[in-house]
């Protein structure tokens, strides 16, 4: 829709509303206002379940892998050679092989419930998130008797490099006077700190021949941690292992061990875009509310301009720019004021959390120790579209009022 010179000016020109039709612009001020706060919420809270998305599933999929394997029987004792036969399936680019259990873990009169995971050092190595998070110098003590532990759960223990953390396993072993849990004392070679809260207070990394002795697993390990090229084919990659494995083997992937979790996370993302849509929709509205309130209170100028020459088109168009300028400059400062806030979100957050002395972002609710935010371009480009478009068709309906409007009827009650 072409508008020439004089419709612009004239549009334009309406939304400078004189004195006497202050209260037609202070609608108008309200419904760009709204639509910017719309869009802005739009963008700011979409990008930051997007951020919390991708960064939980990078933690989860840096330390958890892709795909694990487990045997029926419960353990593995030919683990090198399964895992190569692992590995020789198309789209795997690496197999750890680990011990994974469940222990009380205590040092100075404090304890906790903690996850166990023994590994060899060079598999820590080869875990990017993990060994980047690695207190310097902590993996070259990594063998022995001495554990990596979570920055938080060396927090949690009051434990430092050095000190030394008692592991109490309740599979003990059966002796003539009943079940004896295993109990050990191990040395603190260092700590790790990925960012994800959950891990950084539960985990303990052992060196995997401590774990078979202190597991009772001698030359075997109960779990293949798997990582594939692509995250995505991680379910079919899935079933190309069992289906090479066998039956003795159960295969799992990432999405089947935290569906619930991330099902949770889209089921959230999608009620929020669609709440705060509502937003614009209000906003849309205002701009309806406005526009007749303006066609009402031009309707003399409209008769005056179709008995000089204006067609009926040319008002239409008129009104539709007028209109649809509030909502076109809503979105667009809405569009730089959500990409602004994202950008500096953890800041801002920072700042807040100074002034009012609460903690808005607490690592043991949300798992992660910052504020996340990705900005996904086709989701701002939705957020513009549906935008842009509720702010045409808000000024669809009075602009085609006021083109209708008979001038002769119009100045015959002025």
């Amino acid at each position: 829709m072409a508008f020439d010179a004089f419709e612009r000016m004239v549009a334009f020109r309406y939304l400078r509303a004189r004195r006497q039709e202050g209260f037609i612009s202070v609608i108008a001020v309200f419904s760009l206002l709204g639509i910017m706060l719309g869009v802005a919420t739009l963008i700011i809270v979409m990008s930051v379940m997007n951020g919390f998305r991708v960064e939980l599933l990078n933690r989860i999929l840096g330390l958890n892998g892709h795909l694990g394997v487990y045997a029926a029987q419960g353990s593995i004792p030919d683990f090198d050679a399964l895992a190569a036969r692992v590995k020789a399936v198309p789209g795997v680019v690496a197999v750890h092989p680990l011990i994974e259990g469940q222990v009380l873990a205590s040092s100075g009169g404090r304890s906790t419930g903690v996850m166990v995971r023994g590994m060899s050092a060079a598999d820590i190595k080869g875990e990017a998130l993990l060994a980047a998070h690695i207190a310097p110098g902590a993996l070259q003590s990594f063998t022995g008797d001495n554990l990596l532990l979570g920055s938080k759960l060396a927090v949690k223990l009051g434990v430092h490099p050095g000190d030394s953390v008692t592991l109490l396993s309740p599979n003990g072993t059966a002796t003539a006077f009943g079940n004896v849990p295993r109990v050990k004392t191990y040395r603190v070679a260092g700590t790790f700190e990925v960012g994800m809260y959950e891990y950084d207070s539960s985990i303990i990394f052992m060196p995997l021949p401590a774990a078979q002795l202190f597991f009772q697993l001698p030359n075997a390990v109960n779990t293949l941690q798997v990582f594939v090229q692509n995250p995505d084919q991680a379910r079919a990659i899935g079933y190309s292992l069992f289906r090479t494995l066998g039956a003795g083997y159960r295969v799992y992937d990432w999405q089947q061990s935290n569906s619930a979790f991330f099902g949770a996370v889209e089921v959230e993302r999608n009620v929020m875009f669609i709440i705060l849509s509502l937003i614009v929709l209000v906003a849309a509205f205002n701009i309806i509310s406005s526009m007749i309130m303006l066609v009402k209170d031009k309707t003399r100028d409209i008769a005056i301009l179709r008995t000089m020459g204006a067609t009926r088109g040319m008002v239409l168009r008129i009104f539709m720019l007028s209109g649809a300028s509030v909502g076109i400059v809503g979105t667009l400062l809405g569009f730089a004021l959500g990409l602004a806030f994202t950008a500096h979100i953890e800041q801002i957050r920072e700042f807040v959390q100074s002034i009012i002395g609460v903690n808005l972002f607490n690592a043991q609710i949300y798992f992660l120790t910052q504020l996340p935010a990705r900005i996904d371009a086709s989701e701002v480009a939705l957020v513009l579209a549906m935008a842009f478009g509720l702010s045409f068709l808000a000024t669809v309906y009075p602009s085609w009022r006021a083109a209708r409007l008979d001038p002769v009827e119009a100045l015959r009650y002025e």
